[in-house]
């Protein structure tokens, strides 16, 4: 009889844990093995990656750490403000997309990061001036290249400069790809650039459009 009775609390147990596991902590059915398999385009990383811990100056003055990425999604883009052709084509054209971006945000909102990997040349009132131009919703930051350089090789980017920075109008070598950060502050993935010859090789931001609102308007 005891045994029995040991049995039937055993039972009533298992299924008073199955209805708390259901009601109060349901299934993430938006995680991001879900996610990856809906998005079109972007090319996910095996797992998110953790951002270094950073402390960047930012184009309005203020400072700008991993905290200003929390519960939000990022487009995040590495150049810098002389750069004669990439980084304008591809904020202007992130520029003409982004208002039907925000038309798909739900309840995660959306923000558009340029990091400029330029420190010497970009100062705070030149990244205000120029992502100014773009979008007043747009940050700029930069920050000196001891902070630079982890934060953007745990992008899973690169940059470098190539020549002396004595010459006035040295270039910086630096990727393309418009890097996605999801809202717990870790890298997803990034939409690569197209390379076509005698093409500017930049990111298809109609990709962007394609699979971004798939994240928008995902479960958190």
């Amino acid at each position: 009889m005891q045994q029995k009775w040991i049995g039937l609390i055993a039972v009533l147990a298992l299924a008073l844990g199955v209805y708390l596991a259901l009601t109060i902590a349901p299934p993430d059915f938006e995680s991001d093995a879900d996610l990856s398999t809906q998005t079109e385009y972007l090319n996910w990383y095996p797992e998110p990656r953790a951002l270094v811990d950073f402390e960047l100056s930012k184009h309005d003055g203020t400072n700008m750490s991993n905290d200003q990425l929390k519960g939000k999604w990022t487009l995040a883009f590495v150049g810098y403000t002389f750069c004669p052709d990439i980084c304008p084509v591809t904020l202007a054209e992130i520029n003409n997309v982004y208002p039907q971006l925000q038309e798909k945000v739900s309840n995660t909102p959306l923000q558009v990061w340029f990091l400029s990997v330029d420190p010497k040349r970009d100062t705070v009132e030149r990244l205000n001036e120029y992502v100014s131009y773009f979008n007043d919703d747009f940050i700029a930051t930069t920050g000196p290249h001891s902070t630079l350089f982890p934060l953007v090789r745990s992008m899973g980017m690169m940059y470098a400069i190539s020549e002396s920075t004595d010459n006035p109008n040295y270039l910086v070598d630096h990727s393309a790809s418009i890097v996605v950060i999801n809202p717990d502050g870790n890298i997803i993935g990034r939409f690569k650039p197209k390379h076509v010859p005698g093409q500017l090789a930049i990111s298809d931001v109609q990709q962007v459009l394609t699979d971004m609102p798939i994240l928008l308007n995902a479960s958190s």
